[in-house]
């Protein structure tokens, strides 16, 4: 595992009530970094706790001094997985970045339906998943492209590290301001308004949903334990939170995962480049597996 730069006490907040001693916030930072491969800077600090009172009060620890101690114990797992739920970002939409999905659409789908044909279903891994969205969206592409018998089966994988939101991938309702980005022929085809009274939900309609399956993973475990191989692999908006050894350990390990000549897709604002990998840049922010050998 990479190892993050030496933290240091000095860019700390001074101890109060109401904030980490300088030690125990470098300590924190430190496990975090350890976990699950994300920073926590200085600037990082208020945030941190902000989300983490909530963990003070549930867990009676009362103080950030006497929570990084619950945290050092053997038997802490299950609440170092409710701590990465609670410090996470989990920002996504339908359809982000949709120039990705054109270039699925019209490029990778009808190449692979011509030589795959129906020998087995095409394998997609939305790595970062979040609540959903991302996975299910390549569900609404893939099953589009099926309906027009570009491709035949498929299987969608959506894994993230935050237990929350894949239960809220798992549900797959969302609230009308979710779906906006979603075009109407689409909402028509793959979405359920919900009766009920009050604010309107919709739920991914069932031929959809079961496209897709979740799972908890940490990109900082030492193996993936997903059904690889994979054709295509999205995982966007992720490796930017990682210092650059880390993120080019776990693209490797994606990389990994993806068949010979599979896709992978990163986020707008990241970059491959500098990474020792097999990955080749064949569009923006797109990126296409070395052959064997």
């Amino acid at each position: 595992m990479a190892q993050q730069a030496p933290l240091t006490t000095a860019d700390y907040a001074a101890p109060t009530s109401d904030h980490f001693a300088p030690a125990d916030y470098v300590r924190f930072t430190n496990l975090v970094y350890q976990t699950c491969g994300i920073q926590l800077n200085a600037s990082k600090q208020l945030m941190v706790e902000t989300r983490l009172r909530k963990r003070l009060k549930e867990t009676g620890a009362g103080t950030y001094r006497n929570y990084c101690k619950l945290l050092a114990q053997e038997d802490s797992h299950e609440e170092l997985i409710l701590l990465i739920d609670a410090i996470t970002t989990n920002k996504t939409e339908f359809f982000r970045e949709p120039a990705h999905f054109n270039y699925l659409s019209k490029k990778v789908l009808p190449d692979l339906g011509r030589r795959l044909k129906a020998s087995r279903p095409i394998r997609v891994w939305s790595a970062g998943c979040s609540t959903g969205k991302e996975a299910y969206t390549l569900a609404m592409v893939l099953m589009d492209s099926q309906r027009s018998n570009i491709i035949q089966d498929f299987e969608i994988l959506g894994t993230d590290i935050c237990t929350q939101v894949l239960e809220k991938a798992s549900q797959a309702v969302y609230l009308d301001t979710d779906i906006e980005p979603i075009p109407e022929a689409l909402r028509k085809k793959y979405l359920l308004r919900s009766r009920a009274q009050g604010t309107p939900t919709f739920r991914i309609a069932p031929e959809l949903r079961s496209t897709v399956r979740f799972q908890r993973l940490n990109f900082m475990d030492d193996k993936y334990f997903v059904d690889a191989p994979f054709d295509i692999v999205f995982c966007r908006n992720v490796i930017i939170y990682f210092d650059r050894p880390t993120q080019e350990q776990v693209v490797n390990k994606l990389a990994a995962c993806l068949v010979p000549e599979g896709h992978f897709f990163t986020g707008h604002s990241e970059t491959l480049s500098g990474l020792a990998t097999r990955l080749n840049n064949v569009a923006p922010t797109i990126y296409r597996k070395a052959t064997e050998g």
